[in-house]
């Protein structure tokens, strides 16, 4: 997790870097504070994923001296044929457009995202592919 951590420490250095750079050149207040705002996070993340990257034991790709059977085993379940990130991204598409066009279709989308969101989670409970 060391590079991980590092990469997020590089990226807010850069991005702490070039909003002294677009403060100086734009006197912008909005873009200057979005991208304090981006600076915090990134070292938020980075400093998060040293400080637990320290008490977790060595992953494989972070052990110097780690082989390549070392990584081997399931990583997890991946839905091969599921539609409902389909429809998921469909609602929330209808719920922001509803912030452009209207109240109405933002109910419309929320309860969509709901009905969506439900479905998603809980597709492997319960029918033909149930575990």
């Amino acid at each position: 997790m060391k590079v991980e951590g590092w990469l997020f420490i590089g990226c807010g250095i850069f991005l702490g870097g070039a909003d002294i750079v677009y403060w100086y050149v734009s006197h912008d207040p909005t873009g200057t504070t979005a991208l304090v705002m981006a600076v915090a996070l990134s070292l938020l993340i980075g400093f998060y994923v040293l400080f637990t990257g320290r008490r977790l034991p060595l992953r494989p790709e972070d052990n110097t001296e780690g082989e390549i059977a070392e990584g081997t085993g399931e990583i997890g379940f991946f839905s091969p044929h599921s539609w409902w990130p389909f429809w998921l991204g469909l609602a929330g598409a209808v719920l922001f457009l509803g912030f452009a066009i209207g109240w109405w279709m933002f109910i419309i989308g929320a309860v969509a995202v709901f009905v969506a969101a439900i479905g998603f989670v809980f597709e492997y409970y319960r029918g033909h592919f149930a575990h």
